[in-house]
């Protein structure tokens, strides 16, 4: 959720000044942008994982203070929720042997982490919503001890004027009348960051967007909330709930949500920001010192702090980010889609496969944002949160005979038939070693064929625990993470799980 912030409620007074500062800035980005003040093209590549805490039994630990004093790194941050920690890798230029050399990184680190958890009585889980977490574990108090959470949980609850309400439907109904903005935290999710060029960042990021829904489909590692069997992705539409600012009143009204897939193709990053700008009122509207117009006309690079810090509290699926490194900016795409898990291996395929297409997607010369429109690239989205690696989507026929035509098609069989090969391509463009690029993508066509993510095996085991073996619904939760947890630890993907 970005760096902390030192400011009291008084600070968040001065809304008008704030939103000239954010002016400021975008006036700011615009020239920066136009007299190319960028940093040269770089093959630039960070990840951040999510992480939960849980006891040997599979059950919620409240402790992340103690487990971060324990681990004693900065790549270890603190998150919304006590059950929460985040780890996050340093960059690496994605090319030769980059998926190998960040297994290893971050097996070594999560090794390491997951001992010194230990001692202060929890291990560490990388899935997308912990199976056994509760609404009891949400409430306020369970919010970790950063100043930004409990101002932004203030604001959000004063844009609403109500109660937090969660209303899913899918495999079972969860109806919730009243849950803290902490029922977000339930939801952990992997962070990409590639790092492009003002010229190339309109394409990845459309190319990003058009993918997102095939990647939920093969990742969905969050089939269980609260109890509930809900969508196989739910972490999308329980995020969309819990950080929802708007009343009954401005929903109907067409008021955009902060938690927001977006409503067309974009031709430039600059229309993104002034996007947030002009839709999306201050969540925390906090000014520092600097005028980034001043700050340029004296050959210096801004922090543009308020831009950051407003782009920073809008959910998009992937997010536009600015950002200075070593006193030169830069601009990234955040694919911000995909939970956490189920393992190490199984992390760096979803990575590998999104790098892979999105290289490959935005250098095609009939792109396929120019293909599939906008808004069957939403409903995608929401399809394949729902039904998961089981999802159809809506896809442009390939060849000549199908310009402008779409098809229904399920997504294990448009990724065997097509998009594997680009994000072959894709990969090899990059640079990124054939032994890599096969080891990786190999893990998402055995899902394919197998028809197996973390949703689906988490989902068969509970089934089986209950009809085969008559446990109650938290006996089978809490055992089958109890299993999740052992097979995540020997780091075999998760389509080569046994349910049984």
């Amino acid at each position: 959720m970005g760096e902390k912030v030192v400011a009291s409620r008084a600070d968040l007074s001065d809304r008008q000044q704030y939103r000239r500062k954010l002016q400021s800035c975008l006036e700011a980005l615009e020239r920066m942008l136009r007299e190319g003040r960028f940093d040269r093209p770089k093959a630039m590549m960070g990840l951040e994982i999510e992480l939960n805490l849980a006891d040997e039994q599979g059950l919620p630990v409240m402790r992340n203070d103690q487990v971060l004093s324990a681990i004693g790194s900065s790549d270890f941050q603190t998150e919304l929720g006590q059950f929460n920690i985040e780890v996050n890798i340093a960059p690496h230029r994605l090319t030769g042997h980059v998926f190998e050399e960040l297994r290893e990184e971050i097996d070594t680190g999560l090794r390491y982490a997951d001992r010194q958890a230990a001692e202060a009585g929890a291990r560490i889980v990388m899935v997308g919503v912990l199976p056994t977490l509760g609404v009891e574990h949400t409430g306020l108090d369970a919010m970790s001890h950063n100043n930004r959470y409990s101002l932004l949980s203030d604001q959000i609850m004063a844009a609403r004027g109500e109660d937090i309400a969660l209303d899913i439907e899918g495999v079972e109904h969860l109806v919730l009348d009243s849950v803290s903005m902490v029922a977000e935290a339930a939801a952990t999710s992997l962070q990409l960051h590639l790092q492009v060029t003002p010229d190339r960042f309109a394409s990845v990021w459309n190319a990003a967007q058009a993918i997102s829904s095939v990647q939920v489909a093969l990742g969905a590692n969050s089939p269980f909330l609260f109890g509930r069997e809900l969508w196989r992705e739910t972490r999308p539409v329980l995020f969309q709930q819990a950080c929802d600012t708007r009343s009954a009143e401005l929903k109907a009204q067409g008021v955009r949500p902060i938690t927001w897939f977006g409503e067309r193709w974009v031709d430039t990053p600059l229309e993104l920001f002034a996007e947030n700008l002009r839709y999306f009122p201050a969540l925390l509207p906090i000014c520092d010192d600097e005028d980034p117009i001043k700050v340029l006309a004296s050959g210096g690079v801004p922090r543009l702090g308020e831009l950051r810090l407003h782009n920073g509290t809008i959910y998009r699926w992937n997010r536009p980010v600015y950002d200075v490194a070593d006193g030169v900016a830069h601009l990234r795409v955040e694919n911000r889609c995909l939970p956490a898990g189920p393992t190490v291996a199984d992390t760096l395929a979803n990575a590998a496969f999104y790098y892979g297409l999105v290289r490959a997607l935005g250098e095609q010369p009939r792109p396929i944002w120019s293909r599939l429109p906008f808004d069957r690239a939403a409903r995608n989205f929401d399809t394949a949160a729902r039904y998961g690696i089981d999802a159809v989507l809506a896809w442009p026929k390939q060849g000549r005979a199908g310009r402008g035509a779409l098809t229904e098609v399920p997504v294990v069989d448009l990724v065997l038939g097509e998009l594997l090969p680009l994000a072959q391509q894709g990969l090899d463009e990059w640079g990124v070693q054939p032994s890599d690029r096969d080891r990786y993508l190999g893990i998402i066509e055995q899902r394919c064929l197998r028809r197996t993510n973390g949703a689906s095996w988490q989902a068969a085991t509970v089934h089986q625990l209950r009809e085969r073996y008559g446990m109650d619904r938290g006996a089978a939760l809490a055992t089958m993470t109890r299993r999740y947890m052992e097979y995540m630890r020997t780091g075999e993907p998760v389509h080569s799980w046994p349910v049984a």
